[in-house]
């Protein structure tokens, strides 16, 4: 057993987007700070940044119904969609600067251009689709976004879902050209080679087992080198734990006051994927419905064009289940293992108070196949058993935490938890999560780092220009902005739909 201690200036937990786009940002704040990253598994973004753990949507709030609600008055409240869409512009900025610099390389292999569109059907739904994209449309991020309810017109933007079609029901969508495809695997990888060249030293097959204060206020952790067998411990005056599901038992380990009185409930998700190159030749588009009663956010039904090792495919989904793994790669017994005396009637309320959720998913996890390929028909009609197959898709672990909502109360989103003395963050949540992975990790610098921040922020708006703006109040800097990074990473291209 070894115990020399080795010391560092920081230290990264968890090789996915999140611990890539921080470890990247202090290399341009800090350069001579000395960084760490440990990773149990063999590679980079392999769980919930991997490409076929997540949606690859870059999440802007173009198409997805669940960032707009309706208001008792019938008007439409759009501050949530905006918000994230402005989130998205940071991601997109500070990648077009990493692309510029040639840090990193060959944008296409990460980002393409894809259509998002919003898909209802019925007369209620429609209503407020149309009043969706009217109050959007006044906002200059969501510029060009089209609707119709006409069906000639939708067979030229959506041939494959309107093909076959024949109830008489009203239907409906919006369609937006300036959306985005991100394989955020393919990025975490990029991100994790340019932090290698800038002497990063990232350890694979290492497992946190402890993370403890010292004396001298710096914190240890405990790490298994799972090749060698040995325990090896490494000190930091900053720890990041990027884990995805993983961080929540990793930040209960730290003892911080913040970490008490947070649960996590894991869900887990499925996709259906087309191996029939045909029928994926007929679909250009990121198509989001809406979500059924009692369903949580993510897992609203989608039809997605993604392109997966820079080759097309079609997935259908994701089809909610429930799993007490953390990850997709965590243990049976994580779930247990996360109560403890101080988060158990946290738990409890949430249980009681998510019956409605807790239905839906046991519904879910009874699905039969007929059963998934009748809602795979909602959005194709023709859609043949045989032309798709199941993928298991990532482990997501939803906060539970008491808010002036009431005790117990689950959050949707993604959630930066951090010590009083900013020594330590951990990110826990789900979607929009990689989408937003910029403004998140700028939030933790805020956070963490306040005595840098000033003489950090002209390097910031070096990286990210629109730092501390809104673009949407600043209408002529928002195109500015779009026009550059549209071209930097290659997004100007469109592809027609074969129909």
């Amino acid at each position: 057993m070894s115990s020399i201690q080795k010391k560092t200036d920081v230290i990264l937990i968890g090789a996915g987007v999140m611990s890539a786009t921080l470890g990247s940002l202090l290399k341009e704040l800090a350069p001579e700070w000395e960084i760490k990253v440990f990773e149990k598994l063999a590679n980079a973004g392999e769980e919930s940044s991997n490409e076929w753990n997540n949606a690859g949507t870059g999440h802007a709030a173009l198409c997805e119904l669940n960032y707009t609600s309706e208001k008792a008055d019938g008007s439409i409240d759009i501050s949530k969609a905006v918000n994230i869409n402005e989130q998205f512009q940071l991601s997109r900025q500070f990648w077009s600067f990493l692309v510029d610099s040639n840090l990193i390389r060959n944008p296409q292999d990460f980002i393409k251009p894809i259509p998002h569109m919003s898909l209802v059907i019925g007369e209620q739904d429609v209503s407020f689709l149309n009043k969706r994209f009217k109050a959007l449309s006044n906002v200059p991020l969501f510029q060009g976004m089209e609707f119709s309810d006409d069906p000639e017109k939708l067979k030229e933007w959506i041939p494959l879902i309107m093909e076959g079609r024949t109830s008489n029901e009203p239907i409906a969508a919006t369609k937006i050209d300036s959306g985005t495809d991100v394989n955020f695997g393919a990025l975490t990888r990029m991100l994790f080679d340019h932090l290698q060249s800038k002497n990063v030293e990232i350890k694979y097959k290492h497992s946190i087992k402890n993370i403890k204060r010292t004396s001298d206020g710096s914190w240890e952790v405990k790490v298994h080198n799972l090749e060698r067998g040995k325990i090896e411990y490494h000190t930091a005056k900053f720890i990041f734990i990027g884990g995805g599901g993983g961080s929540l038992p990793l930040l209960q380990r730290t003892g911080i006051p913040e970490s008490k009185h947070i649960g996590g409930f894991p869900v887990s998700g499925l996709f259906m994927v087309c191996n029939n190159p045909k029928v994926v030749e007929q679909h250009h588009a990121k198509v989001y419905g809406k979500a059924k009663l009692g369903a949580p956010p993510m897992s609203v039904p989608h039809l997605d064009t993604r392109y997966i090792g820079n080759k097309k495919a079609l997935l259908f989904g994701p089809f909610a289940g429930f799993s007490p793994k953390f990850l997709k790669t965590g243990s049976n017994l994580d779930l247990i293992c996360s109560v403890k005396p101080n988060n158990l009637f946290t738990m409890l309320a949430a249980g009681a108070k998510e019956m409605a959720l807790t239905k839906y998913l046991i519904q879910q996890v009874m699905l039969s196949n007929e059963k998934r390929l009748e809602e795979l028909r909602e959005f194709i009609p023709n859609a043949k058993v045989e032309d798709w197959e199941i993928v298991i898709a990532g482990q997501r672990v939803q906060v539970i935490k008491d808010t002036e909502a009431g005790k117990g109360t689950l959050q949707f989103g993604t959630e930066v938890v951090s010590a009083a003395d900013g020594s330590v963050a951990a990110l826990l949540g789900a979607s929009p999560g990689a989408s937003t992975a910029v403004n998140v990790m700028l939030e933790v610098l805020e956070r963490c780092f306040p005595q840098h921040m000033k003489e950090w922020e002209p390097k910031i708006k070096e990286m990210i220009p629109s730092y501390g703006v809104s673009l949407a109040e600043n209408p002529e800097l928002f195109q500015e902005i779009h026009d550059s990074t549209t071209q930097t990473l290659g997004l100007g291209e469109k592809e027609p739909i074969h129909g």
